[in-house]
């Protein structure tokens, strides 16, 4: 490792907390119905979409009426989509002239952007017509977004209400997360990348003379540049944590990311709102402290793991070093791995997005996972498998980790042999249940999912590299797909029937059936009254409980996914080694 890519990973960490607590909370008094500076903007707009939309602002619901909202209009959205790629050969804004895309891709692509996953087994330049990319694709990434904070603030009011049959208006949190938070920050986020030179127009795809023309086995003198309405989509994809990428390349394209300061705000975006969202949940629960310690929960796994893929990556491969080969790709950069990476972000920069987008459940990529050494890639593979809780998505991560949190208060008082409680809240047998559910679902989907696709010849077939590195593109797919991040080893031919449904399947369920708990766990805590503090109550704002934290989550992934990492990144590593 290199004191500049150190110092690029710190700075990254620095400008991410400082920027955290003021969003959150911005974002805390949003969902509390506070006025903010952005009311005389937008309170008139969410007045009149209530008004046109029937919705009655100041009433609530109960967690079973508040998911059945959340289900119809993601149900909605998803159908919405399939259908605008079924019929965009009909449809205006395709200056390409994009045919209909297939059933089997339009349907994992419609449930992948539903769930935000944003799974692409296509190229978005090569299928998506600029309307299905801003009206199906682009909208879907806020509305995904927006669901995933609603459920968030459904579980934080379950905290911290005291015996309420409601958790909130699904329609208000979804109206007002999109409203006051993703859309302005949208606005903002893409402004910067077109002064970066990201691409926003709706032009047909240009032809151009190459300057200096290319030799094979003909002379290549033109080169078509794809255009097309890129900043404000890479600017929700990354703000949502959605991760589409609107070329096929994604974040590894020159334009949707031309510089070190465009692939800086990106990558900033990543995680900004989820580490907001500790303190959101902090001043919600009128205990900021408790906000603070499940941020420091999500470093204390983070920063480590990132450092692990940044020193995996910048000792290279020890096969070619012994071959004399100079892996370096210039002169800027000293040694390591610098296949499938950018020469204009370097090593540092390649294993810091490679571990953000997957702690975040975001899935965008600036290099090519497939590419990095066998531990380089089973880290980003292993945060996926944690449950995308280290930060996690837009709202799931949070409200994830808060389970293993209620799971850690859980073990600690079998310890002393008192009734679990957090933020007061008696924890018992239901909540246990739920939390259960949603910490053991996506474990269930990938594991299960990898085993059939492994011994599927139709599965198999679309395997790149056979032995233990294809096991690894496998267990990848279904990993991304069960926590809903997205990204992929890229080894895997994957726009096919069996992995479009089978992959749809896993983010589906991944997505909705976690909801679902957790929804009925902040009605079930909701109606539970507030217990006072004693002397034996288990703090949850200290650094053993942080300890334990963290613990939980790192054991509970560890025994879950271990066996099979040993089967494909810990093997391949062994091999390249020489062992």
């Amino acid at each position: 490792m290199t004191a500049l890519g150190l110092l690029q990973i710190a700075l990254y960490v620095l400008v991410l907390v400082a920027l955290a607590k003021p969003l959150g909370a911005f974002m805390a008094r949003v969902y509390q119905g506070e006025r903010t500076f952005l009311s005389p903007i937008f309170a008139p707009v969410e007045r009149i979409i209530y008004k046109c939309s029937g919705v009655d602002a100041r009433s609530e619901t109960d967690w079973k009426r508040y998911a059945a909202a959340v289900l119809l209009v993601n149900f909605i959205g998803f159908l919405f989509v399939y259908l605008l790629q079924r019929f965009q050969h009909v449809l205006p804004l395709n200056p390409q002239g994009m045919a209909a895309v297939t059933p089997d891709s339009s349907f994992n692509t419609a449930v992948s952007f539903a769930t935000n996953t944003n799974w692409q087994g296509y190229g978005g330049e090569a299928t998506m017509s600029y309307l299905t990319q801003m009206l199906g694709l682009g909208a879907q990434n806020f509305l995904s977004a927006a669901s995933g904070l609603a459920v968030l603030v459904a579980l934080i009011r379950g905290l911290a209400r005291r015996q309420a049959g409601q958790i909130g208006n699904f329609y208000v949190d979804f109206t007002r997360g999109t409203l006051y938070i993703l859309l302005p920050l949208c606005v903002v986020l893409s402004i910067l990348l077109m002064s970066q030179g990201v691409a926003q127009s709706f032009s047909a795809n240009k032809t151009v003379e190459l300057l200096d023309p290319v030799t094979t086995a003909e002379q290549v003198s033109q080169q078509t540049i794809p255009l097309g309405p890129a900043a404000s989509q890479i600017a929700i994809k990354q703000l949502g944590t959605n991760g589409g990428g609107f070329f096929n390349v994604n974040s590894a394209h020159p334009l949707e990311n031309p510089t070190p300061l465009s692939n800086f705000l990106e990558l900033l975006a990543i995680l900004l709102i989820p580490a907001a969202l500790c303190y959101t949940f902090g001043r919600m629960v009128g205990d900021p402290r408790q906000g603070r310690a499940i941020m420091i929960a999500m470093l204390v796994i983070f920063v480590p793991l990132t450092f692990a893929v940044y020193l995996a990556e910048q000792s290279g491969n020890p096969r070619l070093d012994a071959l004399q080969v100079d892996q370096a790709a210039s002169a800027t950069h000293s040694g390591g791995n610098m296949e499938g990476k950018e020469v204009r972000f370097g090593i540092a920069h390649s294993a810091l997005w490679a571990a953000a987008t997957t702690a975040a459940s975001n899935g965008s990529v600036n290099s090519m996972h497939d590419s990095y050494t066998p531990l380089g890639g089973l880290v980003p593979m292993w945060l996926m498998q944690l449950g995308e809780v280290v930060f996690g998505g837009v709202g799931s991560g949070l409200y994830g980790m808060l389970m293993f949190a209620m799971l850690a208060v859980f073990i600690g008082g079998l310890m002393v042999g008192r009734t679990p409680e957090y933020l007061g809240k008696k924890i018992e047998s239901y909540e246990i249940k739920m939390a259960c559910l949603v910490i053991l679902i996506p474990p269930v989907i990938v594991l299960v999912g990898t085993a059939i696709a492994s011994v599927t010849p139709a599965a198999v077939a679309s395997v790149a590299n056979p032995g233990v590195h294809g096991f690894s593109e496998i267990l990848y797919a279904f990993s991304s797909a069960g926590n809903n991040n997205g990204s992929a080893f890229a080894g895997l031919s994957a726009n096919t029937p069996f992995y479009n449904f089978a992959l749809g399947i896993a983010m589906w369920t991944s997505r909705f059936w976690l909801m679902i708990p957790v929804l009925a766990l902040a009605g079930s805590l909701a109606a539970k009254q507030t217990t006072a503090v004693t002397a034996g109550t288990l703090p949850t704002h200290t650094p053993l409980f942080i300890t334990m934290l963290v613990g939980v989550v790192l054991m509970v992934g560890a025994l879950t996914f271990v066996p099979a990492l040993a089967l494909g990144p810990i093997v391949e590593h062994l091999m390249m080694i020489g062992q």
